[in-house]
């Protein structure tokens, strides 16, 4: 790709990159959130067309002027959104060959699309029957799915955006392990990650994109290309430290519990004889960062969403404590009015309104306090998001963009923008950095770190296990909907939550005994699993 431009209204997304990938390489795309990278894929892949941007591109010395994704695949280019492209209510098979249907005479031969489909998981390691529903199958198997559907098309350059921001550790290993089985038959691969650790695993070459410039490409094999290296590389400069400084709030370890959560139990909403969250109680003080752990299916995003309002499942017992005070939260306005707010871990479905400016996103949660006489004031609401836009460094033309068009990066910094502005005082942070580079992770590692000290309580749900030792005083464990243990920071490691993680809940029903920074205060309700 040469001298790449790409315009969008009121922003240059991307300023003459350039970008060489050898055949059968696997060729990492690094940057922060907004610096092209998925931009510059779209480009690559036909989703922007030719004639919408400037630059050629060359595919095996050929210049390639794709009109659209079809024709890019007809060069056996296919790109694999980080917003998994796959139709949950059709089979992996009817996925697979979706728009790409083997026939007869015009007529789809199934026969044929199910023997297919069965080499074609078996290729990429997945034991699944082609007639499974993608919606009974997991986030790590669907993406494998996605994998599958490219080599139907007879993939020659694999395209990757951000493939692993959603698995556990262990389907990113699988994935990974795909990858380089995907090399050695002579695929060329690109990959979009901010999980440096991955590049240095897997990639052979890594570019990198800053401010929709192309600065380098490096050697991963070379010893000098260290991840220190590739971040000064993407931000501009050395990054002394992944996390901020955490200074402990003045009293946290005596103060009574802001949010309390007592045998708490919830199950699935159309499987009823399942338990996804079972007698859970946990404890939150003020100016805590209190982190939850756990395996995927674990059970920590249905615990944080059905005490929100009872947001999932079906409640079938348990209590939620404001300041030692039971309170109500049978509804989303319920928790809102008792100081509770979530962060989603799905920003685009459940964050945000992704066609509308970032001012009404910013004050949506907040509508009543900018409205006089029941209208919003206009100006008033305009006012505080470039208030929010400076102060959260929200990296967009101005606040009347629609959200949609931001970075990921930029639209978790709305999201949590949005709750800041209802003035909360228990946040719940559900994934906050998923997907999100180093440079603006520790932006909001800042934020999180500055609500700490200024009082609140925020119970921190992270897969990343380096994140939750960097930021919180305290974390849970968590395995098949039960709590397993509770471990404070001085005793935090990652093997001793990963030894927590796995626990196996029927042989112990109650977690580890509480640390020293909660011994002294905490209920014994607190503590029963």
């Amino acid at each position: 790709m040469r001298s790449i431009v790409k315009t969008f209204p009121g922003v240059k997304a991307l300023s003459d990159v350039t970008l060489s990938v050898a055949r059968g390489e696997v060729h990492a795309l690094c940057g922060e959130n907004g610096a092209g990278k998925s931009t510059l894929m779209k480009v690559l892949s036909g989703v922007h067309p030719h004639g919408s941007y400037e630059g050629e591109i060359l595919f095996d010395g050929e210049p390639c002027r794709f009109k659209d994704i079809r024709a890019s695949e007809r060069r056996g280019i296919v790109i694999i959104h980080q917003e998994l492209a796959l139709v949950p209510y059709l089979s992996v098979a009817e996925n697979i060959f979706l728009g790409n249907e083997p026939s007869r005479r015009g007529v789809i031969d199934w026969r044929e699309a199910l023997r297919r489909a069965s080499e074609l998981l078996r290729r990429v390691g997945l034991d699944e029957h082609p007639e499974t529903r993608v919606a009974d199958i997991g986030v790590g198997k669907q993406q494998l799915v996605e994998i599958a559907k490219a080599l139907a098309k007879d993939v020659r350059l694999l395209i990757l955006d951000e493939p692993t921001a959603a698995l556990n550790d262990e389907d990113s290993a699988k994935l990974l392990r795909l990858m380089s089985e995907l090399k050695d038959q002579g695929i060329t691969s690109i990959i979009i990650s901010h999980k440096l650790n991955e590049i240095a695993l897997i990639a052979d070459s890594v570019t990198i994109l800053r401010d929709g410039r192309s600065i380098e490409t490096l050697d991963v094999r070379d010893p000098a290309t260290t991840e220190e290296r590739i971040i000064r590389g993407m931000v501009g400069r050395d990054l002394d430290s992944r996390f901020p400084e955490r200074t402990p709030y003045e009293g946290a370890a005596d103060a009574a519990p802001a949010l309390e959560i007592r045998d708490w139990t919830v199950r699935h909403p159309l499987d009823r004889g399942r338990k996804v969250v079972d007698g859970v109680s946990l404890q939150v003080r003020r100016g805590e960062i209190v982190g939850v752990a756990g395996l995927m299916g674990a059970g920590r995003t249905e615990l944080a969403m059905s005490v929100f309002g009872r947001s999932y499942g079906r409640y079938e017992r348990g209590t939620v404590l404001r300041d030692g005070r039971e309170v109500r939260t049978h509804t989303v306005p319920e928790a809102v009015a008792h100081g509770i707010a979530y962060v989603t871990e799905d920003r685009k479905h459940y964050g945000l309104d992704l066609g509308d400016s970032v001012s009404r996103n910013i004050s949506l949660a907040s509508l009543g306090a900018l409205a006089r006489r029941g209208i919003v004031d206009g100006h008033e609401e305009r006012r505080v998001a470039e208030r929010f836009r400076r102060t959260m460094n929200i990296k967009a033309p101005n606040v009347l963009e629609p959200v949609g068009r931001l970075s990921g990066g930029n639209q978790q910094k709305v999201v949590l923008s949005k709750w800041i502005l209802a003035g909360p005082d228990v946040l719940v942070l559900d994934e906050p950095t998923r997907g999100v580079d180093v440079g603006a992770k520790y932006e909001i590692y800042t934020v999180i770190d500055r609500l700490a000290a200024e009082g609140k309580a925020i119970l921190f749900i992270s897969s990343e296990l380096p994140e939750l030792l960097g930021m919180c005083d305290r974390v849970y464990t968590m395995a098949a909907g039960r709590l397993t243990g509770e471990v404070g920071r001085e005793e935090a490691t990652q093997e001793v939550l990963m030894r927590h993680m796995t626990q196996d809940t029927a042989a112990s029903t109650t977690p580890s005994a509480p640390s020293a920074l909660t011994a002294g205060a905490a209920s014994d309700e607190g503590h029963q699993a």
